[in-house]
């Protein structure tokens, strides 16, 4: 097992998760935490259910109608939020889904462990890998294995790198020939360029490892990169002590909007229509109620295709921004959902860098591919998280580890029932080959060759 996970494991995540900014670990979420008022952590969202319950055969009927299901307020969490308030989820049975706002991921991870029997969840948002760290038994408190398993995709793109405003104007952006130099000058000093994220080893932290790497920077040695409570971030980059967070809509709206930084990097810059954040469950909760799965299914998958109507994106803004979710100004969310990115230094205009839950300029954004599971678990080899074993072999032990969480099968299933139109449903559970920003691409039927490719990387192969 690697160091990483054998410094983590077990409760190390929460140890740490009341510490300072400095801390290692996370407390909260991306941005801010929810004003005195808003909906805690432990609180849930019961939210305004618009539709009776329509048309459910016999033969369809949800084994239960009561499920608990974690979020974070970010807009990957959209599709859970607007299936239970517009009745999608009702709609197909689901009448009794409670959505609980977690503090953290590290809340997120725990609560799962535990289940809703014991005062936790059953599922919800996730950042890619957990389930798999999950199931694996490596983030779990006495590295207990709990198997879980991914349903869907819940977005592509919706996410950015924000930048401390001492770097305006530096040339901090998608590509850093410019700061470069600046930034490594640094690493020897008592205050070198120190970047964040809010949870190691998944999305936000490979995002900023990825933007570094690529323009020849070593994040495990030029820079100091941490995993900081979110709500203490904002405050640190405003004081000057954080140079950059890689975080989620609708935080850098926010950054930008409130001067305090601007941003260097949309992810959807990086690499368009990346794989951004899952839904997933437990294993033995699906197990036990496959029907009432698919019904979760079917009323994501509604309100996926609601949130892609970008007429609705106004009405969702609304939704998502009250004190029972986001708690914040939905002006705040409105520009950046219709594609309209203020940077700071600059503006973007274009719909295609949107986040998208439905469709996007490659097709399906719902349906979980495989090989998307597989350019997380290869990047987790590349930076250490993961040993190489499970990339050897043509990938063999990654491989199983995705058959065994990836359950692909029951969105083609679920979508079958609810009348999709084959088109939508793909045939393959691959994408194919990926291509990033700096030219380098990743097939996924050759991923150590990817690996190979990259000149900057903690593993050695």
């Amino acid at each position: 097992m690697s160091d990483l996970f054998n410094q983590i494991s077990r409760r190390k995540f929460i140890i740490t998760a009341g510490a300072s900014a400095s801390a290692i670990f996370l407390k909260g979420c991306l941005g801010n935490p929810p004003e005195p008022g808003g909906s805690t952590s432990s609180g849930s969202n019961s939210g305004t259910t618009a539709a009776p319950v329509v048309n459910i055969s016999p033969e369809q009927k949800p084994e239960t109608t009561k499920v608990k299901l974690g979020y974070i307020p970010i807009v990957e969490s959209a599709p859970l939020i607007i299936a239970k308030v517009k009745g999608f989820f009702a709609e197909y049975g689901m009448t009794d889904v409670e959505l609980a706002k977690q503090a953290s991921w590290g809340a997120a991870r725990d609560n799962v462990e535990i289940g809703s029997a014991g005062g936790g969840i059953d599922g919800g948002q996730w950042q890619m890998p957990m389930p798999h760290l999950i199931t694996e038994g490596l983030i779990t408190k006495g590295n207990q294995k709990i198997p879980m398993y991914v349903l869907c995709q819940l977005i592509t793109n919706g996410n950015g790198i924000a930048i401390a405003n001492k770097w305006a104007g530096k040339g901090v952006g998608l590509t850093l020939d410019q700061a470069k130099s600046a930034i490594t000058a640094l690493k020897s000093s008592s205050t070198p360029f120190t970047a964040a994220q809010t949870f190691p080893a998944v999305n936000q932290d490979f995002w900023i490892r990825y933007w570094l790497a690529a323009n020849g920077i070593n994040p495990d040695v030029d820079v100091k990169l941490l995993t900081v409570p979110a709500a203490q971030t904002v405050a640190n980059m405003k004081t000057g002590t954080m140079d950059a967070f890689s975080t989620g809509d609708p935080w850098p709206y926010r950054i930008v909007k409130d001067k305090i930084g601007f941003l260097a990097v949309l992810t959807a810059e990086m690499w368009k229509d990346h794989p951004e954040e899952y839904f997933a469950m437990r294993g033995d909760w699906v197990d036990k109620h496959p029907k009432a799965t698919k019904a979760l299914l079917k009323g994501i998958i509604k309100a996926q295709q609601w949130l892609d109507n970008f007429d609705n994106r106004k009405e969702a803004s609304e939704i998502l921004a009250g004190r029972n979710y986001f708690n914040l100004p939905a002006d705040i969310l409105i520009e950046p959902f219709q594609g309209n990115y203020d940077m700071g230094e600059r503006k973007v205009n274009d719909k295609s860098l949107a986040a998208y839950y439905w469709k996007d300029t490659k097709g399906s954004v719902s349906y979980p591919y495989k090989s998307h599971d597989l350019w997380f678990i290869t990047e987790s080899v590349r930076w250490g998280f993961l040993p190489k074993d499970y990339i050897e072999n043509g990938a063999a032990k990654a491989k199983a580890l995705i058959d065994q969480v990836n359950k692909e099968n029951i969105w083609k299933e679920a979508a079958q029932e609810m009348g999709i139109a084959a088109a939508d449903i793909p045939t393959a559970t691959s994408r194919g080959v990926e291509e990033f920003f700096d030219g380098v691409k990743f097939d996924p039927e050759k991923p150590e060759e990817y690996l190979k490719s990259l000149k900057i990387k903690k593993v050695a192969i």
